[in-house]
């Protein structure tokens, strides 16, 4: 089964966060007001993560397609989610976004991967 450009930047950013002692609680958590990619603990924060993956020769930057209506999506989806998990409600909570960039052949090579902390900050928590 092929790998989607989606799968393959999901997958880079988890081992990223890995690499830097992040835990990942959840992965694509859905509800009906949104996904979230990724979320994930770093010390006493709940990190909500999205993902962007591009192809190295994209006219359009990963973080610049999370836009105000993006970030709304999310942070509704975050609300979902900490109230269905409510040992994490009294946490900081931070909304990332990793952008990935890979090759353009049929076999998907990582180029760089950019960890954007804090990218945005609504009025959630």
């Amino acid at each position: 089964m092929k790998q989607t450009r989606g799968e393959f930047g999901e997958l880079a950013a988890c081992e990223h966060l890995v690499s830097q002692n992040y835990d990942i609680i959840a992965r694509n958590y859905r509800k009906r007001c949104g996904e979230i990619d990724i979320v994930a603990l770093n010390a006493h924060e709940v990190v909500f993560v999205e993902v962007k993956c591009r192809k190295y020769d994209s006219l359009v930057e990963g973080i610049e397609s999370v836009n105000h209506t993006k970030q709304a999506k999310i942070e509704k989806t975050a609300k979902a989610f900490l109230a269905e998990n409510p040992q994490f409600y009294e946490m900081n909570a931070r909304f990332d976004v990793i952008q990935v960039t890979i090759t353009t052949d049929n076999s998907p090579q990582l180029l760089t991967l950019t960890h954007y902390k804090d990218a945005f900050n609504p009025a959630l928590l």
